[in-house]
């Protein structure tokens, strides 16, 4: 693309993109990325959508294992207070206004 006089090139130090700023305006009227060393090819996209299929799969079956044995952590859990509570002795609670 040709550019004008009062445009020219930086280079971003950073992510290395390339930056054309209009001196007449005072701004950036184009900016082009740098190409990345580790973008995807277009032959990788079934294997990569398979791993992150099987990724998502693996997650999900974790969710419904945890779900399904939350009941029962739970359940004993409850067994557990309800025999600490059996065996605590019952006492009368103290109230401010059973004081005067």
């Amino acid at each position: 693309m040709a550019r004008l006089k009062t445009e020219f090139e930086v280079v971003c130090p950073c992510c290395q993109a390339t930056l054309v700023v209009d001196d007449g305006l005072k701004r950036v009227v184009r900016h082009v990325e740098a190409e990345r060393p580790d973008k995807p090819k277009l032959d990788e996209a079934h294997r990569i959508l398979a791993e992150e299929k099987a990724r998502r799969e693996s997650l999900f079956d974790q969710a419904v294992k945890s779900e399904k044995s939350r009941g029962d952590v739970l359940s004993r859990r409850f067994e557990e207070a309800l025999k600490q509570a059996n065996q605590e002795p019952i006492t009368k609670p103290d109230r401010d206004f059973d004081l005067d």
